[in-house]
């Protein structure tokens, strides 16, 4: 992950979201720390399709899964 303070992004926004499209994190920092991550779309797609894939698993092993929902 590349920390870049928020001052200098504005002049470098271009390559910084390149740079993030690329697969790089790249961490927005002002003087109280990390404010803000630029991240690709595929790594927030992967993230939410894991926390939906975990949910289930927790619904299953609850027992609440809703009706229609496959057990398998």
């Amino acid at each position: 992950m590349t920390e870049i303070a928020i001052g200098q992004a504005g002049s470098q926004l271009d390559e910084f979201v390149r740079r993030a499209a690329d697969g790089e994190t790249i961490a927005l920092a002002d003087d109280e720390g990390v404010t803000a991550l630029l991240v690709s779309p595929l790594v927030v797609a992967g993230l939410e399709d894991s926390l939906a894939v975990a949910d289930r698993r927790r619904r299953k092993a609850e027992g609440t899964l809703g009706p229609g929902c496959p057990t398998r």
